[in-house]
């Protein structure tokens, strides 16, 4: 292991243990999130090669669907459901949802790296990091 990836895996270390000291709850959605980002990408960069594939670019439609439906329900499920039960008067509830930190930010960064991976040159092989 290299200089550059030791410097990489110590970031990535240092920023979900600084993320995990806010809330350790929300540790595992940004891996899965992490982990599911970067399997798309990978499946995007393997269709790539054929000419941006009809399948590579519903597989980068899916991502951004599943990425932009997560940041959806942490920012505006609340929002939805006051607004229904005050047009039609019922009473739904639901438990108010604690806005995970940076949410905006790497759901956006995620959908970058999904985007990059149809659209720039294909390197040697899949991206050693979402960093890079």
């Amino acid at each position: 292991m290299g200089r550059h990836q030791v410097a990489i895996a110590w970031l990535v270390a240092a920023s979900l243990f600084f993320y995990g000291w806010w809330n350790p709850a929300y540790l595992g959605l940004i891996i899965g999130s992490m982990l599911f980002n970067y399997a798309v990408g990978v499946a995007i960069l393997s269709q790539a090669s054929k000419q941006a594939s009809k399948q590579a670019k519903l597989l980068l439609a899916a991502g951004i669907v599943v990425n932009l439906g997560l940041l959806g329900y942490f920012k505006y499920a609340n929002f939805f459901v006051d607004n229904l039960n005050a047009l039609v008067g019922s009473s739904l509830t639901l438990e108010t949802i604690i806005l995970p930190l940076a949410i905006s930010f790497f759901t956006f960064q995620q959908i970058t790296y999904l985007v990059d991976a149809l659209v720039l040159p294909p390197k040697s092989g899949p991206p050693a990091s979402m960093g890079n």
